[in-house]
């Protein structure tokens, strides 16, 4: 069996059990957390984990961050400025970026139901423009099922680091690693 599939597994293992209906947003979500090394071999296995939720009655949706900030960028009318002066694009960022990716998620969150888990993929692509903890946090309020945040990183305790990132961020959402205590080594 490949990381990938063993990891597939130990997330059935968890998303099988029966939901609570009562939790607020952030109990809803999950941290599916992986060796940033395993980036392609993910993309190309995700299938994987979307048969297993089906698998036990749920409904699967997957949410891809990867062409936001592109998409973002293209919409701004100083792009070109930005480009010459990069500095400039820090507070444009600050201002608009975080809920230009948040606005679809919670969208796509409100076309689920309690039965539905939204795949939260991509984040890779989010680093140095938004945190992934401000993403989930402007969003569990809408999430009616659950929200599994497929992130390349590491988790060491409840801190997450996104790509190794020096900058991390704790969250206390159940976590699914390959390694049990979540440091991939």
């Amino acid at each position: 069996m490949g990381r990938v599939e063993e990891l597939a597994a130990r997330y059935e293992e968890h998303i099988k059990i029966p939901w609570q209906p009562l939790l607020s947003g952030g109990q809803r979500v999950l941290m599916v957390v992986y060796e940033k090394e395993m980036e392609r071999s993910f993309r190309a296995r995700k299938a994987e984990f979307e048969q297993r939720t089906r698998n036990h009655g749920l409904e699967w949706t997957e949410f891809d961050c990867t062409k936001h900030f592109a998409q973002w960028m293209a919409r701004e009318d100083y792009r070109e400025s930005y480009f010459e002066s990069p500095d400039d694009l820090v507070l444009k960022l600050e201002m608009s970026f975080l809920e230009s990716v948040s606005a679809p998620l919670r969208n796509r969150l409100a076309q689920g139901h309690d039965r539905t888990v939204v795949a939260l993929t991509g984040l890779g692509s989010l680093f140095g423009f938004t945190r992934v903890s401000d993403l989930v946090r402007s969003v569990e309020s809408a999430i009616p099922g659950r929200l599994a945040v497929f992130f390349p990183g590491t988790r060491d305790g409840t801190t997450y680091r996104l790509l190794d990132a020096r900058d991390g961020w704790n969250y206390l959402a159940p976590c699914i690693t390959l390694h049990g205590a979540g440091v991939p080594t």
